[in-house]
């Protein structure tokens, strides 16, 4: 019964168009109502609660990073890189921005931002050298979910904060699946490239290449100064938060130079308006959560699905399709927020690592971001390359089915996650 009113809460109001974070309230509301257990001091305690997190800290600074590197030449600066090493390749540009995703991902963690600065700087450049804007759309959209896997990642920071998860073995376990996507996208884009009439670049010279490598060199420092200050134990995810936002905040306006006082408030402003979002999300998410274990709904789900539970393979494979069709519905932070408290014990008692769950969630969740109706990183490219949204849809599909097969290698080989780990932890 608190199952049936669980679901029938959550998405009768989501239906309706009430906000995630309202609909995840009132979710805590009806269950309290059920257990007959209504008490509103205790409701805005949990909601309280939910934001009043130390690991959560993160999320601020990570934004707040993000968006210096954006607003102060760092993203523009790796776009250049990875041209003048890959522009003279037949479908260069492509190569370019699968480049520049794996490079960026290393630094905001953010989809829609990584996706915004690839498509303002590179949708231009394809259209006015006649690449098929559709594919490119679609491929641009495809490296921009690169981001929230490889580290630092702000979707890991939530999950592990969410289901007590280690954030700096997911941080750890996203650089080999992240590259594993970026070698996806590259193939497919090779198959749609193959025998296309497509103006190449001038190869760059040694010192062309040099000269804008040396130009790159303080953004490149940042993902070694967060991956080796983890792997090294010298600050928690945290702190590597503030560490990469001070950095950023040091190069954009005293090296670089680019970001002025009113640049920088303008930076704060957008912020604080996408912390404050994460933030009441978290909020709500407790309260719907504290309710959830108070009903027992996570033992009463893991005794529905007991028949696959002796199978962790035939779990992850269902748990996938589940997270793939709920991904089409839903952003990725709110299917974090209600899931993931959920699903995770269930992997727990089926005998599934936390961290490769932790994963293949993730990588679950991010695909949902680029396939409609929904499709939230699709509408970014959609609006900022001025194209139809049918364009982008059509030109994804490709890129959707390559991470579809990298997911099905990573369920029947979890090795391939687990082994990298094991070697960097």
């Amino acid at each position: 019964m608190s199952i049936a009113i669980f679901l029938a809460v959550l998405f009768s109001s989501m239906s309706i168009g009430v906000p995630i974070a309202f609909a995840l309230m009132l979710t805590a509301l009806a269950l309290m109502i059920q257990l007959d257990f209504f008490d509103a001091q205790l409701l805005a305690q949990n909601v309280q609660a939910g934001f009043d997190n130390f690991p959560l800290l993160a999320v601020p600074f990570f934004v707040l990073a993000g968006e210096l590197m954006t607003a102060g030449g760092l993203s523009r600066r790796i776009v250049d890189l990875a041209r003048v090493y890959c522009g003279h390749v037949r479908g260069g540009l492509g190569y370019v921005a699968i480049g520049a995703s794996v490079l960026l991902a290393s630094m905001s963690g953010s989809a829609i931002a990584d996706t915004a600065a690839l498509a303002t700087l590179l949708l231009p450049m394809m259209r006015r050298q006649g690449y098929p804007l559709g594919s490119s759309g679609g491929l641009i959209a495809s490296g921009g979910i690169i981001g929230p896997i490889i580290p630092p990642s702000m979707p890991f920071i939530i999950y592990g904060v969410t289901t007590n998860t280690s954030i700096s073995q997911l941080f750890l376990a996203g650089i080999a699946p992240g590259i594993m996507m970026a070698v996806a996208i590259a193939v497919a884009w090779g198959w749609i490239v193959r025998g296309k009439e497509l103006p190449v670049e001038e190869k760059a010279s040694w010192k062309e290449r040099g000269r804008v490598m040396r130009r790159s060199i303080w953004a490149l420092l940042l993902p070694v100064i967060i991956v080796g200050g983890l792997r090294g134990g010298i600050f928690t995810p945290t702190e590597a938060a503030v560490v990469a936002a001070v950095y950023a905040l040091i190069i954009t306006t005293l090296v670089y130079r680019e970001l002025d006082l009113k640049g920088l408030y303008k930076v704060l402003v957008d912020a604080s308006k996408t912390t404050s979002v994460v933030m009441f999300l978290a909020g709500a998410a407790m309260a719907s959560s504290y309710m959830i274990t108070l009903a027992d709904l996570p033992r009463q789900l893991i005794d529905l699905f007991e028949p696959v539970l002796g199978s962790p393979m035939l779990f992850m494979a269902l748990v996938v399709l589940f997270l793939l069709v709920i991904g089409m519905v839903m952003d990725l932070t709110p299917a974090i927020l209600i899931l993931a408290p959920v699903l995770a014990p269930m992997a727990a008692a089926a005998g599934v690592h936390p961290v490769y769950f932790g994963l293949i969630f993730i990588m679950s969740g991010c695909i949902g971001l680029i396939t409609p109706p929904v499709g939230t990183v699709l509408n970014v490219v959609s609006g900022v390359g001025n194209m139809k949204m049918e364009a982008v849809v059509r030109g994804v599909m490709p890129f959707i089915v390559a991470y579809f097969t990298l997911l099905a290698l990573l369920v029947l080989f979890p090795q391939l996650v687990l082994w990298p780990l094991s070697w960097l932890s």
